[in-house]
């Protein structure tokens, strides 16, 4: 055997680290992917970068190409890198391998324009939650005001290139965004100031488009996982296949097949499996291993080509019997030469890590599976509604109970996925006054739970807006004197605002109003009314001052404001008033605001 035959055989054993690349809806996660298996198509030979199922393997050879003077292959002995496309954050969270995330490694892309999103912020605490190592991806930099693209070149070459006033806007974008890491909790830096990754994240400016930056995620991600990871990376290539499913999807000619990422061992056609399954894990036989053909030899009857067997690291669909009740996100096994019972036991025990975060206080959530459940935790944490008790199962008495022990009425609220609610407990919710919501799609079944809590909140907002003085600019007319004092009675006309009844007048002098009296009395055309609005025309009684004296035709007069109900209208209640009282508002702020600059904040 000569050296490079050995070589040969122990590198064999260190499988490809998974990358998984996660971020905001329109940062450019895709184009990113993309971009990436684009540069390192264009490199070279076509073939050296393949399309997994749900994956794309970029060996070490391509890496150090793409990369230039940024890697020398001598320095790795891992094969290269694994990006797996994750749908979305839902699968992220519930693809697990044995005791952790799927991925070994991730990569968040965020604009730099843009910085954190609801999403971004989503993203990190799961890479927070699952303790895997991530670099950042400061994407769109060549959207910069100026920038002068280098088309794939490595970053820093470009970044020097650049005007000083270009590179002054894309320095301040950028330690904006390692200031938001910071509130996140995370030290970080740009990548070539970083000297210890483990304590601190590398933030890479790249774009999607131009490629620049492009070649630097590669490197940083081959060092990170090169270092910090080798030894994780090393199994045993010939013992039975461990994976975890990316999807469950029906495929012409082939039934419900499972889209599965092998992170160990290896997996034959023909072998017996074990996928963890809705209600108990599922037993059953390899049909047929599937692998996307070749670039160049698609043709759309025939998408895929069979291989006899497959290795770990690799995306790879799996046909076989009974598949209908697998879920995505649940590990699958090859029995080999192992007791059947055993692997359906360690499929369980997995399975029953799958862990929902709760808090003291909120909502009750039912569901028919693990995956449905943690999913929809995960999308509620992400619109910020808080869970108190999660589990799988009809909806029953006791879950009735538990939800009265809410104390915002807003959560007295259960939210039932594809599960049946038990007569009783539909009873108990009617006369504990418990909203249920049901339904099996989950979006719908918290978009109607947000509706409910708008309109509770829409009530409470009118609520508040009865009680709280509302904002008016009047002025008295000429020739519109009837009465001179106890009640001083005159024709004024509404600028903007509302005038009501019992409300105290106001008029300013130098910036600071002064209170002339009391609103007593609202005629409009002969009647008494409460209230008058903007545009009308009214007499008004104001007890308190005397035309002439404290008031006269033509002067501008106003509510008086308590800063407390200024301070509020400003705040929550801009968008639920008319433009022509907010506009009265904010008159009212400026003026006092002359005076002393936080009155009302």
């Amino acid at each position: 055997m000569s050296d490079t035959d050995t070589h040969e055989t122990e590198t064999r054993s260190l499988r490809t680290p998974i990358v998984a690349v996660l971020g905001h809806v329109d940062h450019g996660k895709t184009s990113l992917l993309d971009k990436i298996r684009g540069s390192t198509v264009i490199e070279g030979e076509a073939g050296a970068i393949t399309q997994h199922i749900g994956a794309t393997a970029v060996p070490l050879d391509v890496v150090s190409k793409v990369a230039g003077k940024l890697v020398n292959p001598d320095d790795f002995d891992l094969p290269g890198l694994l990006f797996i496309d994750t749908p979305g954050h839902h699968s992220f969270t519930t693809l697990r391998s044995r005791g952790g995330a799927l991925a070994d490694i991730a990569i968040l892309v965020v604009d730099v324009n843009d910085g954190f999103q609801p999403q971004t912020v989503e993203a990190i605490n799961i890479l927070k939650q699952s303790q895997t190592p991530f670099i950042v991806a400061a994407n769109k930099i060549d959207t910069t005001p100026g920038w002068n693209p280098e088309m794939d070149a490595p970053v820093q070459k470009t970044y020097e290139a650049q005007s000083d006033r270009a590179r002054s806007t894309l320095d301040s974008s950028l330690y904006e965004l390692i200031g938001e890491l910071s509130d996140a909790g995370f030290s970080a830096d740009l990548y070539w100031r970083v000297q210890n990754f483990q304590n601190n994240i590398g933030v890479v400016p790249v774009s999607a488009e131009t490629g620049e930056g492009v070649p630097d995620v590669l490197t940083v991600l081959m060092g990170l996982a090169q270092r910090y990871m080798r030894e994780d990376m090393e199994i045993d290539v010939t013992g039975p296949g461990a994976g975890t499913v990316l999807e469950v999807k029906e495929e012409k000619g082939f039934g419900t097949t499972l889209d599965v990422v092998l992170y160990d061992g290896t997996v034959r056609a023909d072998e017996t499996v074990v996928v963890g399954g809705m209600n108990e894990p599922i037993v059953t036989d390899v049909r047929a291993l599937l692998k996307p053909r070749p670039l160049a030899e698609i043709r759309t009857e025939d998408r895929f080509e069979k291989v006899d067997s497959i290795a770990a690291a690799a995306g790879v669909k799996i046909a076989a019997p009974n598949l209908d009740e697998a879920m995505a996100g649940a590990p699958v096994r090859v029995v080999r030469d192992r007791e059947i019972e055993d692997v359906i036991e360690e499929v369980q025990a997995e399975l029953a890590e799958v862990e929902v975060s709760t808090q003291e206080e909120g909502i009750v959530v039912k569901a028919d599976t693990l995956g449905s459940l943690e999913a929809i935790v995960s999308t509620l944490e992400e619109e910020e509604i808080p869970v108190m008790r999660a589990e799988v199962g009809d909806v029953a008495p006791r879950d009735i109970r538990f939800a009265t022990t809410a104390e915002e009425p807003k959560h007295r609220t259960i939210l039932a996925f594809n599960v049946d609610v038990l007569a009783d407990a539909a009873d108990e919710a009617e006369q504990r006054d418990i909203r249920l919501f049901d339904s099996d799609v989950i979006y719908q079944l918290i978009e109607e739970y947000e509706e409910y809590v708008d309109e509770m909140e829409r009530a409470q907002q009118q609520t508040v807006l009865d009680n709280i003085t509302r904002p008016a600019r009047f002025r008295i007319l000429e020739d519109h004197v009837f009465r001179q004092n106890d009640p001083a009675v005159v024709g004024v006309e509404i600028m903007s605002g509302t005038v009501r009844n019992n409300s105290f007048v106001a008029k300013f002098e130098a910036n600071e109003p002064k209170r002339v009296g009391t609103l007593k009395g609202i005629q409009e055309q002969g009647d008494d009314v409460d209230e008058a609005r903007a545009g009308s025309r009214v007499s008004v009684a104001i007890d308190g001052p005397t035309v002439g004296r404290q008031i006269d035709e033509g002067d501008e007069l106003w509510i008086e404001l308590p800063e407390k109900h200024a301070k509020i209208l400003e705040q929550e209640l801009s968008e639920d008033i008319p433009g022509d009282e907010l506009e009265a508002l904010r008159m009212y702020l400026d003026k006092q605001r002359k005076r002393d600059p936080f009155w009302g904040k």
